[in-house]
């Protein structure tokens, strides 16, 4: 099979894989070392035993495991074997997981060694036809199993409309949604990303990102093997390690509360990172603050790009001149850059109308790596997209007159006081400028004469003493009247999932009562 032409999108990552298969390709914490040829071999006796099972393209794996070398493999060996991955976060209850097991349908689930005595029995009463496991330290049934399978294996031929993952949404409201991404979806992505960021031989990615979700698993592995890049691979992620590693590396992805965990490091420098090419951020808001400070403490400014599950990536600040945007290269703090090569994006009113630059609207896009839909759920599909075919992110921001796109928030978290807008994320960038504030969030909850009033909710810095009304009263001399959060109270951290998003779901409903109970 020509790796180059096949639709199956492992051809075209094996494709990238450098002539030397005995190299490194992955060395973790502990020193162990994973050649480009364990990759190929490993993936291949995984699929092996998966196809044994009599499975067909198209049928679900689905993995809840501790982040290792051997659970890439996995991801991997379903691609080649024409199989649809289902990632799951650790984090979900066995409950949550019963959830996925019944919506997803899968023929096979692998799970940790320990969860595998409830899983399996809510497994077989889905109907899952085998439970693997597969453990962090290389236990479990799975690897076992697969030793006894052969080590080479061709890619299975596939459409490139097929699914290739199906990527379930953090569930923030109501139910979690599956979302469909194809072979084409992956690789369209993958490909863009890998010119944009001009990935290059001799690079060195630092993976320290959960392996469960778009950015750690596609982002960033799919931009390494497409180019054939070694990576530097944590089970999680430890400041002091990747300080260590840094010197050795020339691309690091992480959400921005990596980036705030590195500034606290006396360590980090630009010595450290003299060899770095690109320090990428996304999957949250990366702060003005932090931005600035890190490129004081390193010499280096940080890239900033937007994505979500249903869309891949979507915008990026650049990292050359743009020739679409007369050849534009800054990247700037507090927006997310310009619309990707092949990336169509608009904002629009609530009619679905663009707006013109400077006007603050829903995000809607259209390209080719926007996913095929929810799984299972034909209606939800339909109402997302336009009639003209755009897909409503439902994240609110702004174009400006030179092309950056700015993200003023989500739609659902908007709230209305007194009958105006008020945006989140511009009270929250007004509130981190203020001395002593490490972090913040702005919720809207029920108020009796307001009808939805902000309460902002404030992380000190080591060693400051805030007072909220002091707060309140700066936070005046910068903002509009109605955009004054009614009360500000101090808090100890903020609750974050594993991709370091805040959980405004969580705060609305621990502070829903905050004005009289209503």
């Amino acid at each position: 099979m020509n790796l180059e032409t096949c639709s199956n999108l492992y051809a075209a990552l094996r494709a990238g894989f450098p002539a030397d298969l005995d190299a490194t390709a992955i060395e973790t914490e502990t020193g162990l070392r994973y050649t480009w040829r364990d990759l190929e071999r490993g993936s291949a006796m995984l699929a092996h035993e998966l196809l044994s099972r009599g499975l067909q393209p198209g049928e679900r794996v689905m993995a809840q495991v501790d982040k290792s070398v051997e659970a890439l493999m996995l991801y991997l060996a379903a691609l080649r074997a024409g199989l649809v991955y289902v990632p799951l976060n650790l984090a979900y209850t066995d409950a949550e997981v019963e959830f996925f097991l019944h919506d997803a349908k899968p023929s096979v689930l692998v799970c940790t060694p320990g969860r595998f005595g409830r899983l399996s029995q809510l497994a077989f009463v889905a109907g899952v036809r085998v439970v693997y496991t597969l453990g962090a330290d290389r236990s479990g049934n799975l690897l076992d199993r697969a030793a006894q399978r052969a080590e080479a294996h061709e890619p299975v031929a596939v459409g490139p409309q097929a699914l290739a993952s199906i990527i379930y949404t953090s569930g923030t409201t109501g139910r979690s949604k599956g979302a469909m991404l194809t072979h084409a979806n992956l690789l369209a992505n993958a490909r863009v990303l890998h010119d944009y960021w001009g990935w290059q031989p001799g690079d060195v990615l630092i993976h320290v990102l959960p392996i469960f979700h778009v950015h750690g698993l596609f982002v960033a592995v799919h931009g390494a093997l497409l180019s054939g890049s070694p990576m530097l691979w944590a089970a999680k992620f430890e400041p002091a390690a990747v300080l260590r590693w840094l010197p050795r590396a020339t691309v690091f992805m992480g959400v921005p509360t990596l980036y705030t965990r590195l500034l606290a490091e006396p360590g980090l420098n630009p010595a450290v990172c003299a060899r770095m090419r690109l320090f990428i951020s996304g999957s949250a808001p990366l702060t003005l603050p932090t931005f600035t400070a890190w490129q004081q403490r390193t010499g280096h400014t940080i890239l900033e790009r937007y994505g979500m599950s249903e869309t891949l990536m979507l915008t990026s600040n650049p990292y050359k001149p743009d020739p679409r945007y007369g050849g534009q290269s800054e990247r700037r703090g507090g927006t997310v850059g310009f619309p990707l090569p092949g990336v169509e994006l608009r904002i629009a009113d609530e009619a679905d109308r663009p707006l013109p630059a400077g006007q603050v609207g829903g995000v809607q896009v259209r390209g080719p790596s926007v996913f095929a839909g929810y799984w299972r759920l034909p209606e939800k599909t339909r109402a997302e997209f336009t009639a003209d075919g755009w897909f409503r992110t439902g994240d609110v921001g702004m174009l400006d007159e030179r092309g950056y796109l700015t993200l003023v928030g989500r739609s659902k978290d908007v709230l209305i006081s007194g009958g105006y807008n008020v945006y989140p994320a511009e009270v929250e960038g007004a509130i981190l400028d203020l001395p002593g504030v490490a972090d913040c969030a702005v919720i809207g909850v029920p108020h009796p004469d307001w009808g939805e009033a902000g309460v902002a909710l404030v992380v000190p810095q080591p060693g400051a003493a805030l007072d909220p009304a002091t707060l309140l009263g700066l936070l005046r001399q910068r903002l509009a009247a109605y955009k004054i959060p009614k009360h500000c109270a101090l808090v100890e951290d903020l609750p974050r999932n594993a991709m370091g998003k805040v959980q405004k779901n969580v705060l609305r409903e621990r502070w829903r009562g905050c004005f009289g109970g209503v």
